[in-house]
């Protein structure tokens, strides 16, 4: 798999400490940067960037910081195809991937600790969609509203 990793200024250094921490997955990791030197390196930039790679096929996963994970989370799931979502717990990091078809992982660099957020990105890139019919139905609906919202792909 591979899995994009995208931080501002808020999250530079847990995105580092996390790609160093996860290279022994035997996962693609891709960095797009961020490296916390600009104050003006804004959330939605570095969201953009992440979520573009998502629905780029660049990437099939990705783990975007910010300083809360929120904004972040909110600019990601303006993209079509992106399933992004706070999670400073691991069931919800697995959960997310396992029934939401989640895609990105996104994480407060201000809120979580480096050992929760390595545990977190484990459940995260450790986790399968389900498929299960209700998992499936339930982001049919999601994707419904996406196009609705969104219009033609």
């Amino acid at each position: 798999m591979r899995i994009a990793f995208a931080a501002d200024h808020g999250g530079s250094e847990l995105r580092d400490e996390l790609i160093q921490r996860l290279a022994d997955t035997g996962h693609e990791l891709i960095d797009l940067g961020g490296d916390g030197s600009d104050p003006a390196d804004d959330y939605p930039d570095v969201a953009l960037r992440l979520a573009e790679a998502i629905r780029g096929g660049e990437a099939d996963r990705g783990i975007l910081i910010c300083g809360s994970g929120i904004g972040a989370s909110v600019a990601a799931n303006k993209v079509r195809g992106v399933r992004a979502a706070v999670a400073h717990d691991t069931y919800s990091a697995h959960q997310g991937v396992e029934h939401d078809a989640l895609n990105v992982l996104c994480l407060g660099g201000r809120v979580i600790g480096v050992e929760l957020a390595v545990e977190c990105a484990r459940a995260f890139v450790g986790a399968s969609f389900s498929g299960a019919e209700r998992h499936a139905r339930r982001v049919a609906k999601v994707l419904a509203i996406e196009a609705r919202e969104l219009g033609p792909s």
